[in-house]
């Protein structure tokens, strides 16, 4: 089949990141990877006779709204690549591993604000993704409230909540059914081992603190993008 046949999608990826202490090693995996990101992925779906017609990432940094506050959660808009890659690599290279006291952290309230991300619903075949990576367990849901810049954003109080957000077959929730995937980077610790039976379309990879994320990893992740599209 010749390029000017292959199925093109647009693609959004929503990274929710980790920048408590412990995640330097996985910080400087993402740092190394950025730049490479849309070429690596190109590269992945030109095997399977796929392209890119749009791709956008977005990236949620996140610490302990317990201990950080307002500094908690970061969120940035979605970054056009690679139009705007420097603008990107400029932010990921900003990102630094500290604070967020003991376990757990606040992964949950980033997940809740990354499924209501302003995903791309107007091209046909799109591809809407979210990557969580953590070496913690996260803190229930209804304990803490967001920052208050955060505020005009839903938070459900509990799980049941948070998957009704996410969405099933039956009722897709905030996302559509048929474009969306979790990828979870996690300990085997609350809710990570949970979460792959509750949510749909969930993938959960076991994480441990202080390692990085390996090229196994990253090719796991490409390899999701790329082949659930």
């Amino acid at each position: 089949m010749s390029q000017q046949t292959k199925t093109t999608y647009a693609v959004d990826i929503v990274f929710c990141i980790d920048c408590t202490g412990s995640m330097q090693p996985y910080l400087e995996s993402v740092k190394r990877s950025a730049t490479e990101f849309h070429r690596l992925l190109e590269e992945k779906m030109a095997v399977k006779n796929k392209g890119i017609r749009q791709l956008r990432v977005r990236i949620i940094a996140f610490r302990d709204i317990g201990e950080e506050g307002e500094e908690s959660i970061v969120a940035t808009n979605f970054f056009s690549l690679p139009e705007e890659g420097t603008s990107f690599n400029t932010f990921v290279s900003k990102l630094t591993a500290g604070g967020g006291g003991d376990e757990p952290e606040s992964a949950l309230e980033a997940l809740a604000l990354a499924i209501q991300s302003p995903w791309e619903r107007t091209m046909d075949k799109r591809r809407h993704i979210v990557v969580v990576c953590t070496d913690a367990s996260a803190h229930p849901l209804g304990k803490f409230r967001l920052p208050a810049r955060l505020s005009n954003l839903d938070l459900p109080s509990n799980m049941d909540d948070l998957n009704a957000m996410w969405g099933d077959e039956v009722d897709e929730g905030l996302m559509e059914f048929a474009a969306k995937r979790l990828l979870v980077f996690g300990p085997d610790k609350y809710p990570w081992s949970d979460l792959s039976e509750l949510f749909e379309n969930c993938i959960w990879v076991k994480s441990e603190a202080g390692q990085g994320m390996t090229d196994a990893d990253q090719d796991l992740v490409l390899d999701q993008i790329a082949g659930s599209v």
